[in-house]
């Protein structure tokens, strides 16, 4: 965990403006910007750059507030199926309203809210009645008549015309939305569509952070982003049409890849000549290769990026959450690189943690489960799952000793408190596990702290472990993912169950 800085945010900051305000000036000072990737706690960029502030982008904003709308797009069809933000535990949907909270965190407001591919699917219609309630501007488009083939029906009254034109008023328009897939490229399509209509000059123009294009195709930074968006199939590629134009080579994937003559092909019909792009590079507006200070830093994070993909895979595979091919793929992508799983630091001593929970026969319930923990200065810390708590509070509790420097005989938590607390988990909650989960652990803690000044102590450093990196040996129960996750720890675990029970709480 002793990683230098090896990203500048200013000078990224600074690059990525002036190059977003020369767009604008080139399209007649109306420019479509669609905003890939995450607006907000973007943790994939900064655990692949390390240093890159995860809020950059919103900083970004803010500088320009004055001169953008913010229009966010959601699928329907992600809504209806509730699909999750893996990082954050929470469905699209739901990380949509925390979009607009968070944008409106930083003195921003959203414009509206784009709901696509709408078919009056009930959940979706349920969530457009919520936000339009609360004030929100809401409106629904239907999935393009035509797409992706017939052009001539796309460009017309029945395909982009069909949508209802969002009322922007400032130059720039910045199109973002949950996850891939959101509808953000065809609503800035379908607004250009009604600006020619209307006669009125406007471009479009594509951010986001990976691929980098002036970085090598096998590049680990570019690898971390296949590894990322494995279970989406996307794959690196140089950008031919960029090679063609220019005879130079560039870094792009292969959905715009894909994508671009069908773009291209409409531009023509909506845009000016002198708006219509010859390659995807070209379209994009990307400078996050010129922040980079610290190329070899860069690829050793990025690598151990691929590696926690690998797992996270792994366990939803497990979870039947994800086919084999996506785990196979970035088996291929860690091979590609030259690491393996035991490459990143913590996952030997968490298995060697259970192992000897094991030899000691404390587990519980018979299962044994290890967990280890890279502290700031490169110090390991284990723990191991007993009668009385899980391997993931175990861990939290040696780590924030060891950074509060208590020693280890004196105890943070007393056995009466932890078993009064498991008599009342099977008591009166009639729960069947009694040992205590992290978040039960934590509340114990902060409990134990208004009498216990060890305690008090130690909670002071739970704060230092944000970013820590952390490997438990079986997927975590719900209350300790979401207590390592509200901590800001990078977690993995190896595929395996906790308990035997089909149904955890």
């Amino acid at each position: 965990m002793l990683t230098k800085n090896a990203f500048d945010n200013d000078r990224y900051l600074h690059e990525q403006t002036q190059a977003i305000l020369e767009r604008v000036r080139r399209f007649g000072n109306k420019l479509y910007l669609e905003f890939g990737g995450k607006m907000l706690f973007d943790y994939h960029a900064a655990r692949v750059l390390p240093g890159y502030d995860p809020n950059v982008k919103m900083r970004l904003l803010k500088q320009l507030k004055d001169q953008a709308d913010i229009i966010l797009c959601i699928f329907a069809g992600d809504i209806e199926r509730r699909k999750m933000r893996a990082d954050f535990g929470i469905s699209y949907d739901s990380d949509a309203l925390k979009l607009i909270d968070d944008i409106r965190d930083w003195g921003i407001d959203v414009l509206a809210v784009v709901i696509t591919r709408f078919d009056n699917q009930p959940t979706a219609k349920s969530f457009r009645d919520k936000l339009e309630r609360r004030g929100v501007k809401v409106y629904c488009h239907r999935a393009t008549k035509g797409y992706p083939t017939n052009v001539d029906m796309i460009v017309s009254s029945e395909g982009y015309g069909a949508n209802a034109y969002i009322e922007t008023h400032k130059p720039l328009v910045v199109v973002t939305g949950p996850g891939p897939g959101s509808g953000k490229l065809a609503t800035c399509l379908s607004q250009l569509y009604h600006d020619h209509i209307q006669g009125r000059q406007a471009g479009y123009a594509k951010f986001e952070t990976f691929p980098i294009w002036n970085l090598p195709l096998k590049h680990p930074a570019n690898v971390a982003y296949e590894a990322a968006t494995a279970d989406l199939r996307d794959i690196n590629l140089i950008d031919p049409f960029h090679m063609e134009s220019y005879q130079a080579t560039s870094v792009n994937y292969n959905r715009d890849v894909e994508a671009f003559p069908l773009l291209k092909a409409i531009w023509e019909r909506i845009l000016t000549q002198d708006a219509i792009y010859k390659s995807p590079t070209d379209m994009g507006v990307n400078r996050a290769g010129f922040g980079i200070v610290d190329d070899n830093a860069v690829q050793e994070a990025a690598r151990q990026e691929i590696i926690r993909r690998y797992f996270r895979y792994a366990c939803e595979y497990a979870m039947g959450l994800a086919n084999r091919e996506t785990v196979t793929r970035t088996e291929m992508l860690m091979q590609e690189v030259g690491v393996r799983p035991e490459d990143r630091r913590v996952v030997e001593p968490a298995r060697r943690a259970a192992a000897e929970a094991q030899q000691t026969g404390k587990g519980n319930a018979g299962i044994y489960c290890g967990a280890a923990i890279e502290l700031p200065d490169g110090a390991i810390v284990t723990g191991k799952n007993s009668p009385l708590m899980h391997a993931a509070s175990s861990v939290i509790l040696n780590a924030i000793k060891q950074l509060a420097e208590i020693p280890d005989k004196i105890h943070l938590l007393s056995a009466t408190i932890m078993q009064a607390i498991g008599a009342f988990k099977r008591d009166i909650l009639q729960r069947k596990a009694e040992s205590l989960n992290l978040e039960e652990t934590l509340i114990a803690l902060s409990i134990s702290s208004t009498t216990n000044p060890a305690a008090q102590m130690a909670m002071e450093k739970l704060k230092d472990l944000r970013g820590a990196e952390i490997h438990l040996t079986h997927m975590p129960a719900p209350g300790d993912e979401a207590g390592l996750r509200r901590l800001g720890v990078n977690l993995t675990s190896d595929p395996a169950f906790a308990t035997r029970n089909l149904f955890a709480t």
